[in-house]
């Protein structure tokens, strides 16, 4: 029932893309050290601007990948969609066997990305073809990172994987104490990763021997970033921590209202990150000072991404926020119809986010004469029943996810 509700609910949202450069979007928070900055690319703040949508059968927890002008993305209905970016128009898919929560990496004409069936998938991207298929023994919700020729990705089964990218040989894995649901970050040789098990680690790229793990007071949902030597990550113990990357020495921790599920952003000497305690935070990266920080209405599990001065996020009080970078007022917001928890990424002029009623929302980035009121698709009198249908096929997701 909660699957026929969604699909008739349910969009993809494209965006132009010409040949690759530095602005594309090639894996899960733009890049191997998951950094959230995107700048510099085209556009400004725009206003809000809603450009286009496809449609999938399911929720949309996957970030998109943007390269060569096709837009690579998963869906909860077990699929990785490849479209043309320009036009919308679906290129091909591949069917998993169960939900695609991970978001793609593609590098050298393949795309990575895990599946809750087990497996990691490795995609001719211009096909879709399968080149190899890589299963662990549990889900794979984590997103891969590619760096040098390996693919790293974390999996329930407790385990960080290396795998050949080509052949899809495992080069080595390091166990943990529980599911492995962060996204892993490669950075100088070190590859950084957080465990349910409370840990962060950080594991020779080579080897996965252990170079420093550290224990905070809860699991650790988020993912890494590496800047200037430094990894910052939150943890469901209220703190978004931040370590050196060389000894996993603590240089500060700031105490938010309630969980980290969000992954940090670190741009220009600021975190931005999220937390369940419905706020979006600006720190002070160097000393965790407090710069700023915007209320939702909700929980924000949503990662930050910024371009341009502007913090992209969403929360779960079904808004698209885009803020000041610098003072956090602002710009504009997006009502959808449910919530929305996927990273936004921002690639030539345009930021696009999913949503878990199942779209994912594309907006320009460059002012426009029309603006959005926020709703669904332009239908805000619908958006009762459509939060109703939605609300049902997000459960029937989540018994999915956490089996």
């Amino acid at each position: 029932m909660a699957l026929v509700l969604a699909a008739t609910l349910t969009g993809l949202f494209t965006v132009s893309a010409a040949a690759q450069s530095p602005s594309d979007t090639m894996q899960w928070h733009y890049d191997a050290a998951h950094s959230g900055n995107y700048s510099p690319v085209a556009g400004s703040a725009g206003n809000g601007h809603l450009l286009w949508s496809f449609t999938t059968a399911s929720s949309i927890w996957s970030s998109p990948a943007i390269v060569n002008g096709v837009f690579y993305i998963g869906s909860a209905d077990d699929n990785l969609y490849a479209l043309n970016a320009t036009t919308g128009a679906k290129l091909w898919n591949y069917t998993t066997g169960d939900l695609v929560d991970s978001s793609p990496a593609v590098a050298n004409g393949v795309v990575y990305v895990g599946s809750g069936d087990g497996n990691l998938y490795a995609l001719n991207a211009t096909t879709g073809a399968k080149l190899w298929n890589y299963t662990t023994l549990g889900a794979v919700l984590s997103s891969p990172a590619y760096s040098s020729g390996v693919v790293y990705v974390g999996s329930y089964d407790h385990n960080i994987y290396a795998l050949n990218a080509t052949t899809g040989a495992k080069l080595w894995n390091y166990t943990t104490g529980s599911e492995v649901e962060s996204s892993p970050a490669v950075a100088n040789g070190v590859v950084y990763v957080g465990s349910y098990d409370h840990n962060v680690y950080a594991l020779n790229t080579s080897t996965g021997a252990k170079l420093w793990n550290y224990t905070t007071a809860a699991l650790v949902r988020s993912s890494p970033t590496v800047a200037n030597g430094v990894v910052y990550i939150g943890s469901f113990d209220n703190n978004t921590y931040a370590l050196n990357a060389s000894t996993g020495a603590k240089v500060w921790n700031y105490t938010t209202g309630n969980w980290v599920y969000s992954s940090p952003a670190v741009v220009n000497g600021v975190v931005y990150v999220g937390s369940y305690d419905h706020n979006v935070y600006a720190l002070n990266a160097s000393t965790g000072a407090k710069v700023w920080n915007y209320t939702t209405g909700l929980m924000v599990l949503s990662s930050p991404a910024v371009a341009n001065g502007v913090v992209y996020v969403g929360s779960d009080d079904n808004y698209l926020y885009a803020l000041n970078a610098s003072t956090g007022a602002k710009l504009w917001s997006y009502r959808t119809a449910l919530w929305v928890e996927a990273n936004p990424a921002i690639t030539n002029g345009v930021v696009y986010v999913g949503g878990d009623d199942g779209n994912v929302y594309a907006f320009s980035t460059v002012s426009s004469t029309t603006t959005t009121s926020g709703g669904f698709l332009g239908l805000p009198g619908f958006e009762a029943v459509y939060a109703v249908a939605g609300v049902l096929a997000v459960a029937y997701v989540l018994m999915r996810r956490k089996r």
